[in-house]
């Protein structure tokens, strides 16, 4: 961070304890091993922060953390600074406080000028991606000769070596295959070498049992597909504006495709979530990520948080369109069907298997239609085989190996606890949100035993896939656009019974009647099985979903009402036989019954 920089102007702003000027005076703990956490920014840190679990409750053990300054993408580490509890060096403090052990996950920064051993992280699925160093930039003059390509960051002399001699001490491997590059491309670094495993993605493997948990956090309800967005940054990106210019010309993918998805994939069926990169989350800002894809995320799409949260989505997800970053890679070597709708091979190592990865994973069209390729992924899935085998060749073996590795630099004995790392935590509940109008198309099976198919789907320019059947307009309460209201057939809102606000369901329902003289239903509902409905002769109903016969947004229960009601059932044979709503695959039964009680307002 330049705001914690120093340079020539002293040593305002240094810290005092547990290090710095007199601090064997006023530290508690003055006799621990210092173990200094060099982070260049939120993404390095992510990785870092996989590992600090490994020194917990070891009193000897006294953690710092600085940052390098170097990364043109700063924001959000002062925040993951406040919220690790740490004390924070300045930049030129860290660089002259004696220290033990130094972690880091990045090259950035002078790494070289530190008295403690170094130890470098991945913070991707390993060396992949061809970066130039930033004091060359690798230009070349003009003659007339192709400039060669950038080295490969993190696996090339020009990252691992100053003067000849590499600046790690170790330099931690997930897989034998990157040593085998290592030792081709710079093999004066590769006598420092560890194989390590890979902390993140065994967080996940630990954390698979509870997938079904996470999809619950998510909001996925039974029958639902999660699919998750997910991109890496750059302009080459799925994320990106230029397009990969390899397979997909040079289109803006993204504008494209999140109309198709919101209307093409029937809201009850399907469950969207997107994973940005730190670096487009905290380069262009949260705000104007929320602002660029309000729309989507009206439509149900929900943004992850992407420190906290992605690894849980990525265990929860059905499918994942994504491109050639590392959480991509992840998802195919958790062996989830993977499309990939952007993957560069100009920026990455030829030999890396995520080059492989690239060239055969199978890709999106973009202007065909997403639905039909989602279900052609689905059906002809087949987990790869590379990512699986090239993630890590020593699978829930990080912690154990990377403890020992750094309490070795230390020259300090292991605790003799066992090495564990960090289970996921179970991630805040989000359900799937809509509040745009939908466009709700209904198919009466059975008229008699009110059997009803029901497919709703966000208004967009674009028209639904087999958009036939009996078609509606479902409009939250709460939408943007209130003229909608006005010719909705169905309003409905979501909240608790008992919400003062908006008072008793049957007195907000009878009020939107009222307000809207040309909606015939209004349902309000109240929780993950029930709604209350009123229509428009007047009749207040409780919709209640049956114990363990599917679940599904009770708007949902509404709309097929609707369309029972249209078609000449009355409510007085409804009350006798219930519903049976079809949601794609899941079947709901659902009973009907007059609501009674203080709610019931008086016409």
């Amino acid at each position: 961070m330049e705001g914690t920089r120093v340079g020539d102007a002293g040593t305002d702003g240094w810290i005092r304890v547990p290090v710095g000027d007199g601090a064997e005076r006023w530290a508690t703990r003055g006799r621990s091993r210092r173990v200094l956490v060099v982070v260049h920014n939120v993404t390095s840190a992510s990785r870092l922060l996989d590992v600090l679990p490994l020194f917990h409750d070891d009193l000897r053990v006294q953690l710092l953390l600085t940052c390098t300054g170097s990364s043109p993408f700063q924001a959000g580490v002062r925040e993951l600074f406040a919220a690790a509890g740490l004390p924070v060096l300045p930049w030129e403090q860290a660089r002259e406080t004696p220290v033990d052990l130094v972690l880091t996950a990045s090259f950035g920064g002078q790494l070289d000028c530190f008295t403690g051993r170094l130890a470098v992280l991945s913070h991707g699925i390993g060396y992949t991606k061809r970066l130039a160093t930033p004091d060359t930039g690798h230009r070349t003059p003009d003659t007339g000769h192709l400039p060669s390509p950038p080295p490969v960051f993190g696996a090339s002399p020009e990252w691992l070596l100053k003067d000849g001699v590499p600046i790690a001490d170790a330099l931690v491997l997930s897989h034998p295959e990157q040593l085998d590059r290592l030792r081709a491309a710079c093999p004066e670094a590769a006598g420092t070498a560890v194989l390590a495993g890979d902390p993140c993605f065994d967080r996940m493997l630990a954390a698979r049992p509870y997938r079904e948990r996470f999809r619950r956090a998510l909001g996925v309800r039974r029958g639902q597909r999660l699919v998750v967005l997910n991109s890496t940054w750059n302009p080459d990106s799925l994320f990106g504006d230029s397009g990969d210019g390899e397979g997909s010309g040079d289109e803006d993918i993204l504008p494209l495709l999140l109309p198709r998805l919101t209307a093409e994939l029937p809201a009850d069926e399907y469950r969207l979530v997107a994973i940005l990169h730190p670096n487009i989350w905290h380069g262009h800002g949260p705000g104007q990520i929320r602002a660029w894809l309000d729309r989507a995320r009206r439509g149900g799409l929900t943004l992850i948080d992407p420190l906290e949260g992605w690894r849980q989505a990525l265990i929860a997800a059905d499918a994942v369109i994504g491109d050639h970053g590392s959480v991509t890679y992840y998802a195919a070597a958790l062996g989830t069907p993977v499309l990939l709708g952007a993957g560069p091979l100009s920026g990455l190592d030829e030999k890396a298997p995520l080059a492989d990865f690239v060239q055969t994973a199978p890709r999106l069209v973009p202007h065909a239609s997403p639905r039909a390729q989602l279900e052609t992924l689905f059906a002809e899935h087949h987990p790869m085989a590379g990512p699986a085998a090239y993630t890590t060749s020593v699978p829930g073996e990080s912690a154990r190996r990377l403890r020992r590795l750094f309490y070795a630099l230390m020259k300090t004995p292991e605790p003799p606890s066992p090495a564990l790392l960090e289970p996921l935590p179970l991630p805040p509940y989000e359900p799937q949100v809509l509040s745009v109008p939908l466009r709700v198309f209904t198919w009466v099976r059975d008229r008699d035993t009110g059997d009803v198919a029901v497919r709703r789907h966000p208004e967009t320019s674009h028209e639904p896939v087999d958009g036939t059947g009996d078609a509606h307009s479902a409009v939250p309460e709460d939408t943007r656009d209130i003229s909608r209201l006005d010719i909705a057939d169905v309003v409905f809102r979501h909240g608790p019974a008992d919400d003062p606000r908006l008072g008793p369901p049957a007195r907000w329902a009878a009020e939107v009647m009222r307000r809207h003289p040309h909606c015939a239903l209004a349902a309000y509902v109240t929780g993950p099985g029930t709604c209350v409905v009123r229509t428009r002769r007047g009749e207040c109903l409780v919709l209640t979903a049956a114990a363990g016969a599917g679940d599904a947004d009770p708007a949902a229960y509404a709309s097929a009402l609707h369309a029972l009601l249209a078609g000449g059932r009355t409510v007085t044979q409804m009350i006798g036989h219930g519903l049976i709503v079809r949601t794609g695959s899941q079947t709901h039964r659902v009973s009907v019954r007059l609501s009674v009680g203080p709610d019931q307002p008086a016409d």
